[in-house]
């Protein structure tokens, strides 16, 4: 819960607003990013920035910040002799960051938002790829060991069948023997189908040919949306007054599209299942109807007398 704002920092005609929070554990100071104009100019604004002045800079402790470094979350800095300097494009991450970390997004969650944002984006560019790609990453992933995933599948434990899921990209190798799996809820539903007697190898190979039609679905709502909203909104010059209409768009089109694949999923699932119906019934009707009578033989002609 926020409790009281301290004070306001243009950063790319966005600003901070630096609130402190009490979480479930501590308290701790946020920055939040929003829309606006700043109470005051920064005139230092591309002025590169020591480690120490960065955290000073977005409020973060250095250890924190070394730490989403660590991570992947900030790019390299340039480095002078062994000293690192940070640009704008630091500056828009952090804030970023601790922007999602205020609002209950894990780092996992953060990680995966900023892996495709180019690495020089600015607070708009960030702010506009995180409205746009936050709403459809799967949940947290997991992290198990090998064995755990086979006591799961209930099946013995297979590093071949390990490789197979590292290649469908449903699971990624930790080291020393740990696996993070990708999408939980995916996993979820792959051990449903095992536990009905499909084998493990037959799934992930139905799930193969399953993903590369779903990567087809999604792009066709993909170009959809690019072609009858986000264009217009590229053209205009990505207005801010739009942001929000854009936002709503992305949010809306999810449920849409889920429940439009899941009604067509429906009636096409019937339609196989009851031609597959046919065709096994047929076949069980031809093997149970009795064997035809042998014809009769024809009539003995009279004996002659």
């Amino acid at each position: 819960m926020r409790v009281w704002n301290t004070r306001d920092r243009d950063i790319d005609n966005w600003y901070i607003q630096r609130a402190h929070y009490r979480g479930r554990h501590d308290e701790e100071e946020v920055s939040v990013v929003t829309p606006g104009q700043a109470q005051r100019g920064d005139e230092d604004g591309d002025r590169e920035l020591t480690v120490d002045e960065l955290a000073a800079r977005v409020g973060v402790t250095v250890r924190n910040l070394r730490a989403y470094s660590a991570r992947g979350l900030l790019p390299p800095p340039r480095m002078v002799g062994r000293t690192g300097y940070y640009g704008r494009e630091h500056v828009a991450r952090l804030l970023l960051v601790r922007e999602m970390l205020a609002e209950g997004y894990s780092l996992a969650m953060i990680e995966r938002t900023l892996a495709s944002a180019p690495a020089n984006a600015s607070s708009t560019t960030l702010a506009l790829h995180r409205a746009l790609l936050a709403p459809w990453l799967p949940p947290e992933p997991e992290t198990m060991t090998g064995a755990e995933l086979a006591a799961r599948a209930g099946v013995p434990e297979d590093p071949a069948l390990v490789d197979r899921l590292v290649e469908l990209g449903l699971v990624q190798r930790l080291g020393d023997g740990d696996l993070r799996v990708v999408d939980p809820a995916l996993l979820t539903a792959g051990l449903q189908v095992v536990a009905l007697g499909i084998p493990p190898d037959e799934l992930i190979d139905a799930q193969t040919r399953v993903n590369a039609h779903v990567r087809e679905i999604a792009e066709t709502y993909v170009q959809l949306f690019v072609r009858t909203g986000w264009q217009a909104f590229v053209d205009a010059g990505a207005p801010r007054d739009q942001l929000d209409a854009v936002r709503d768009t992305v949010a809306r089109l999810q449920p849409a599209a889920a429940q439009a694949v899941l009604a067509a999923f429906r009636t096409e699932m019937a339609a196989a299942v009851g031609a597959a119906l046919e065709t096994v019934l047929s076949r069980l009707d031809q093997e149970a109807a009795p064997a035809a009578s042998p014809p009769a033989p024809p009539p003995l002609p009279p004996r002659g007398r």
